[in-house]
């Protein structure tokens, strides 16, 4: 049969089926049981043989991997993209159209920094996990475990165009143990979630918040002196043991050394807590040291001055468009930070560390696009958009995967209603492996039990 164009009511019946519970539920099954039974038929209905070949049409494609298509398509099926392209598809048939006049379809919006699950909503002392500061070294320690799927940020960042996020330990500690890669999907435990095939990481910390933390205790560290003395003292203890895993009698599983040697090996990727210059240059020599990589620098405000270091090392940075001053190694940011990088040749990735900004990546991408421009720097708006697609998912070690409208990819792919670097902008629908998970017209249930009962009523 041809390809028929369908109306927008029906679009998440036809793409999902019963993916949606819609304005009624069936009795006896909590929203919870519900949102799992759908996560579950709308996989199903995405991988299976027959799902149905999906395209849109008449929209800007940003592709982030070079081209934008001002009239363009992209179909997708099975989960992963099938064709992108300007102008009219060569075929219709078989197909469901969105026709997507006036819309813009980016890749799915990538946070190397969050902090929801471990941190959820409400913000309460009962929430806390994502720090376990109880000694400087914490490599042990999972953020999977402790990770939350009925915080509700997760359906909010879902409709912020977020459809993958890396959840990560706090960073009150040196190393502060593994972070996790996420799929924005509703499920009942964490590990459902995870990102298939995606490396953790290793959460570090430099500067002010570890000697703050144990300073104030009167125990070490207090110092950046002593920051560097316990990381390196770790790093021995690795190695030591990664020489007694070779051994005829291996060792005692020790949980802290296994994640210290996956970083040495490269099977794990480190990821580091990091403002100032010197600091960051303090963490890579201790990279050298002891053979592994870092794979991005979070936060890193002071990046632009050793920007040709951290290009010519390949290594990325994490940041924000605009936060600064709230301490003293936060003093001296500057808004042309992520700018500055793309200039020579770096991976500045634009993150939020914060339940609010993960909403609103787009935006922040936008005002440190601008102030580059205003800077005279020149930032296409495809550079920009790898700052929250391509350059994160490469942070995370999965853009072979996903972060570009490249055919193979994964599906995970917004439509916005309109430009999407402007504040009067917002994902239309957002689908994550082909399925669509947010409508921003349709019917709605809350994912977490949490917030059941207290929707606003008609």
């Amino acid at each position: 049969m041809r390809w028929r164009e369908i109306g927008l009511g029906s679009l998440l019946a036809i793409l999902v089926g019963c993916a949606s519970a819609g304005p009624t539920q069936r009795s006896g099954t909590s929203h919870l049981e519900e949102a799992e039974r759908v996560g579950h038929a709308a996989i199903e209905v995405a991988v299976a043989s027959d799902a149905p070949l999906v395209i849109i049409t008449d929209a800007r494609i940003m592709t982030a991997a070079g081209a934008i298509h001002e009239r363009g398509y992209l179909a997708m099926a099975h989960g992963r993209i099938e064709a992108v392209g300007a102008g009219d598809p060569p075929s219709t048939d078989g197909a469901h159209v969105i026709k997507a006049t006036g819309m813009v379809v980016t890749p799915g919006l990538i946070d190397t920094h969050s902090h929801l699950g471990v941190y959820p909503a409400p913000s309460v002392k009962a929430h806390s996990d994502g720090n376990e500061m109880t000694t400087p070294v914490t490599a042990g320690v999972w953020a999977e475990h402790a990770f939350w799927p009925q915080d509700p940020g997760i359906q909010r960042a879902l409709a912020g165009g977020v459809t993958t996020l890396m959840a990560l330990p706090g960073s009150g500690n040196l190393i502060g143990g593994r972070g996790v890669t996420l799929h924005t999907v509703p499920h009942r435990g964490s590990r459902a979630m995870r990102y298939p095939g995606a490396p953790d990481g290793v959460k570090m910390a430099c500067g002010e918040n570890p000697k703050r933390v144990y300073g104030t205790r009167n125990s070490s560290p207090q110092t950046r002196m002593g920051n560097l003395y316990l990381q390196r003292s770790a790093f021995i203890d690795a190695v030591a043991y990664q020489k007694k895993l070779e051994e005829a009698e291996p060792p005692k599983r020790d949980l802290k050394m296994e994640t210290l040697v996956g970083l040495m090996k490269g099977e794990l990727l480190g990821h580091v807590h990091c403002y100032r210059a010197d600091d960051m240059l303090n963490m890579l020599q201790l990279a050298d040291e002891f053979g592994f990589k870092i794979r991005s620098f979070h936060h890193a405000v002071e990046a632009y001055k050793i920007r040709d270091v951290l290009a010519e090392r390949d290594v990325s940075v994490s940041t924000w468009a605009d936060w600064w001053g709230f301490k003293m190694e936060a003093y001296d940011a500057i808004q042309e930070n992520a700018a500055l990088l793309a200039e020579v040749g770096g991976k500045p990735i634009i993150h939020s560390d914060s339940a609010r900004g993960i909403r609103r990546l787009n935006q922040e991408t936008a005002k440190a696009m601008a102030h580059g421009r205003r800077a005279g720097i020149e930032v296409s708006e495809n550079e920009a958009l790898r700052w929250i697609t391509y350059n994160a998912a490469w942070a995370l070690g999965i853009e072979e995967d996903v972060g570009t409208l490249e055919p193979g990819k994964r599906a995970d792919i917004v439509v916005w209603d309109g430009a999407p670097f402007s504040v009067y902008s917002s994902p239309r629908w957002v689908f994550v492996d082909g399925v669509l998970r947010h409508d921003s017209e349709g019917p709605s249930t809350p994912w977490s039990d949490f917030e059941v009962g207290q929707e606003v009523q008609p």
